[in-house]
């Protein structure tokens, strides 16, 4: 299952379990950016594709704590099927990569998600955003350079000739993203 079959799947209903928790549909709409972010990133460590629901519940019950404790507030999450179903825990890029795009600012973070995880076109992000078309494109552009950046000031990987991040992964503990 790719990462768009799950947001055709799970996207509203996961919206909805948000927003009973939040209140709020703009900090839902954001939150529901970050879980499929994490989703996208960590979906080739689930072991069980039968258990994919418990997964993604799991991963934005883990997203709404983090909002609310980051925010100050406390919330009582209800007890839904959590199971972590990961292979290993072994520390890979796309470790990184969710720290990353986590941390982009919002206006280059949303059309980098809507294009290259919800796969919505350039045109309807425009739309949508209430931008213009090169704006967007710009946005996108801009969040991929940031996220190769990102890569070097984390991992250490450094651009090649080619302009093609190279390097090898460091520990997870010398990791200054997801360390």
């Amino acid at each position: 299952m790719s990462t768009q079959d799950i947001w055709t799947t799970y996207s509203n209903d996961l919206r909805r379990f948000i927003i009973s928790k939040t209140k709020d549909e703009v900090s839902a709409e954001d939150i529901l950016q970050d879980v499929f972010i994490i989703i996208h990133s960590k979906l080739s460590t689930l072991q069980n594709s039968s258990k994919i629901r418990p997964w993604i519940f799991s991963i934005t019950r883990n997203i709404i704590y983090d909002y609310f404790k980051s925010n100050g507030k406390i919330v009582i999450l209800d007890n839904i099927e959590l199971e972590d179903e990961f292979e290993d825990q072994k520390h890979t890029e796309k470790d990184c990569l969710a720290g990353i795009i986590k941390n982009l600012p919002k206006k280059y973070r949303s059309p980098l998600f809507l294009y290259d995880i919800k796969g919505v076109k350039q045109r309807d992000i425009a739309d949508q955003l209430k931008l213009s078309l090169p704006t967007v494109k710009s946005q996108i552009q801009r969040a991929r350079k940031m996220i190769a950046q990102g890569f070097m000031d984390c991992c250490g990987y450094t651009l090649n000739e080619h302009g093609k991040l190279v390097g090898e992964l460091q520990e997870k503990e010398n990791c200054k993203i997801c360390g």
